[in-house]
């Protein structure tokens, strides 16, 4: 069964991007154009997830972030702040209102829909049977197995704990400091050269049945996986 996602949002080409994103990944989706239509159908629907705009015409996205998360039926409902409100200030305002997560316009398409798929992950137990998924590649964390469009990879076990960071945050950059920690451990002395020499493993072991090279290298910034990697920098 499809999981359903309700999305918030009054600019016809954002909802337009946002449907064509969420239904190219397997989900369906409702659309409302306003707060109190979204209110509504939150509570009628009872989606699995809700992608919220901030501002909204009718009722603030604020407002029915906190109408949600008080109504008996919605409120175990997660839901996605999606808004051009940067600020700290703003971002600490729609997370106490009790949004699970929080997305600045403009955003990454692929970047969004990771971040639905982590929010199912975390609050419904059958999302994804315990697997991480990014751009055709699939991690089984049960039985610790890669597939990369179909094909199986093989890694050692450094490699798929860099892997397993990285596709849990995609597009987020990792120092070299930082995998040190999440891969090897703080209790650990490795050289950060090391973390090079892994990464240039991954990569060729990701790469052997072809595909785009998602292994994004960052100067004097680290690594990330992204489906975005011809990116300069």
């Amino acid at each position: 069964m499809k999981q359903n996602i309700l999305i918030v949002e009054d600019e016809p080409p954002l909802v337009e991007l946002l449907r064509y994103n969420m239904e190219s990944e397997g989900f369906s989706t409702i659309i409302a154009t306003n707060g109190e239509d979204g209110l509504l159908l939150a509570i009628e629907e009872k989606p699995d997830i809700v992608i919220l705009d901030w501002m909204l015409p009718k009722l603030s996205g604020l407002d029915v972030c906190r109408r949600l998360c008080e109504h008996k039926d919605t409120k175990r409902i997660p839901i996605l702040m999606l808004t051009a409100r940067g600020e700290e200030g703003d971002k600490v305002s729609g997370l106490t209102a009790g949004a699970d997560d929080y997305i600045v316009k403009p955003f990454s398409p692929s970047e969004l829909v990771a971040r639905v798929k982590a929010i199912l992950r975390r609050t419904s137990p059958d999302f994804g049977e315990n697997k991480l998924e990014y751009a055709g590649i699939v991690l089984d964390l049960s039985a610790q197995k890669v597939h990369r469009d179909g094909y199986f990879i093989h890694l050692g076990p450094t490699e798929y704990r860099l892997l397993q960071t990285l596709i849990e945050r995609p597009t987020r950059v990792y120092s070299r400091e930082q995998l040190l920690d999440r891969v090897w451990g703080r209790d650990i002395y490795v050289e950060e050269r090391t973390v090079d020499v892994h990464v240039r493993r991954l990569r060729k072991a990701l790469n052997k049945f072809g595909g785009d090279d998602l292994i994004r290298t960052v100067r004097r910034g680290g690594y990330s996986i992204d489906i975005d990697v011809n990116m300069k920098d």
